[in-house]
């Protein structure tokens, strides 16, 4: 069978799946992140500006401020009912997320994640019917907020695993930069595909997206393979396809022009770190409070951006979610630049810090300035975008792996899904706060929100500064011994 699993890697199934993982992992997430989207794009349009449409005159409506909003959210208090719904979902990810790591360490990757996306887009495809079921209960959209948020907490852990498991630490920086922009692009076709239906029947907003990521659960079920090790098996069960035989002869020149030494096939037979095991490797705290302060703020803009610029720029509801893709434009970019420093300073802490404290000021100019005109819009949402979510997204990929394969757990790779839910589970309790703070504090003006958001950064540099002045030290280190 050693033979059999040599021969396999030479005729180029190593090289091809391991970047096959890579896209598989990337399109499941984008479908997890395209899924939760489309709240904040309907928003504008379940409770809008109503004397600024045309009322049909067959309808017998004394109320013209609130005649087209979709009841319950014609309430004065709309936005702490949408911060409701918001809260809903983060809540349940964020308390579901500390057990979702567990279970993805003891049980077959490809199955939880199968199972995971294909309810996710049940829940997300309910969400919508209520358009046409019409149901104004609040309830019932905070139920399915609350299902959709457990099932979603099946993604982060398992994709990280899966990308850890398929990858060294050579360049995990700049690779899980480039991988982690799926957040991005997920936000983005979320905000496009929302957008197409937002003013005409917002319920397909939620219905498609929805469709789309129960059928990349489809696709992980028959073409995800955790390990190299599960790799003969896959082989051996899809040799007939012709297609995998011609692309495998492709790859086998590849491998042998970059390299004659063929990498070790092991069988994993570690034990599942423990939740408090876990906790005590070196980093892991700090970077899981970091990210508590850094995913609230990014989080804030993803479910507040678009109404924010409706309300501030008078933009309407598919304008507006289109001018927020900009912010996540950034992210892509902030993320594959945090992911190169990185890998090339060796500081991840570093990295962090630098990228939030610039982002503070930056924070505060887009609030007072960012709106007067549309140039200095675009300029400051990819400014402000790639500051923002350049560290968040480093601590989720790169940060995470490096922590579950550490040292000093000395070989055990299964403590990866662990450590990646710790830290996304700590940093979904600000994914959480963030928007329900954001709820409270709007309404007595925009400004106290971005207050809240600034001083949410800089709790996020301070609680990095120990492990920043470790990396600092490591770098002064030879040189004063020098």
């Amino acid at each position: 069978m050693h033979t059999d699993k040599r021969m396999w890697i030479l005729e180029g199934g190593w090289v091809l799946y391991r970047g096959f993982i890579l896209f598989l992992t990337f399109l499941f997430y984008t479908a997890y992140h395209l899924s939760r989207k489309p709240i904040s794009i309907v928003k504008s349009e379940l409770h809008k500006n109503c004397s600024t449409v045309i009322r049909p005159v067959d309808l017998n409506i004394t109320d013209n401020d609130t005649w087209c909003d979709w009841v319950p959210f014609d309430q004065d208090n709309y936005q702490t009912l949408f911060g409701v719904l918001d809260n809903s979902f983060l809540v349940a990810y964020a308390i579901g997320m500390f057990f979702s790591g567990i279970f993805g360490e003891r049980l077959p990757l490809r199955y939880y994640l199968s199972v995971g996306m294909l309810l996710s887009g049940v829940f997300t495809c309910l969400f919508g019917l209520g358009y046409y079921w019409e149901i104004h209960s609040l309830w019932y959209y905070a139920f399915i907020q609350v299902m959709n948020g457990l099932m979603q907490t099946t993604g982060w852990p398992a994709v990280v695993a899966c990308v850890g498991n398929w990858f060294g630490k050579g360049k995990r920086g700049f690779i899980m930069g480039v991988w982690n922009s799926h957040t991005s692009v997920g936000n983005i076709l979320g905000s496009l595909i929302a957008g197409v239906f937002v003013s005409s029947a917002w319920g397909m907003s939620f219905i498609v997206p929805g469709i789309i990521i129960a059928s990349t659960g489809i696709l992980c079920f028959f073409f995800l393979v955790e390990t190299a090790a599960g790799l003969t098996q896959f082989y051996y069960s899809t040799q007939t396809l012709s297609v995998f035989v011609h692309i495998n002869k492709i790859c086998h020149f590849l491998v042998m022009s970059i390299s004659t030494e063929i990498p070790e096939i092991v069988e994993d037979h570690s034990k599942a770190i423990s939740f408090c095991g876990a906790l005590r490797i070196p980093g892991v705290v700090e970077f899981s409070l970091c990210l508590m302060f850094a995913k609230l703020v990014s989080y804030t803009f993803l479910y507040w951006l678009p109404l924010y610029i409706s309300n501030v720029a008078h933009f309407k509801a598919k304008e507006a979610g289109d001018m927020s893709t900009l912010f996540d434009v950034g992210g892509i970019v902030g993320g594959i630049m945090a992911g190169l420093v990185s890998d090339f300073t060796g500081g991840r802490a570093s990295t962090c810090y630098v990228m939030l404290i610039a982002a503070a000021p930056m924070l505060f100019l887009y609030n007072y300035i960012g709106q007067k005109s549309l140039g200095i819009t675009i300029g400051m949402l990819l400014v402000c975008g790639a500051l923002v979510n350049g560290p968040y997204a480093l601590i989720t990929t790169a940060v995470s792996a490096d922590l579950g394969t550490h040292e000093s757990l000395r070989g055990n790779s299964r403590a990866l899904s662990t450590v990646s839910a710790i830290i996304d589970g700590t940093g979904s309790i600000g994914a959480a706060l963030g928007p329900l703070l954001a709820g409270l504090i709007s309404p007595t003006g925009w400004n106290n929100v971005f207050y809240m958001l600034i001083a949410a950064d800089v709790l996020a540099c301070l609680l990095l500064s120990r492990l920043v002045y470790k990396e600092i030290k490591g770098w002064c280190g030879p040189r004063l011994r020098g």
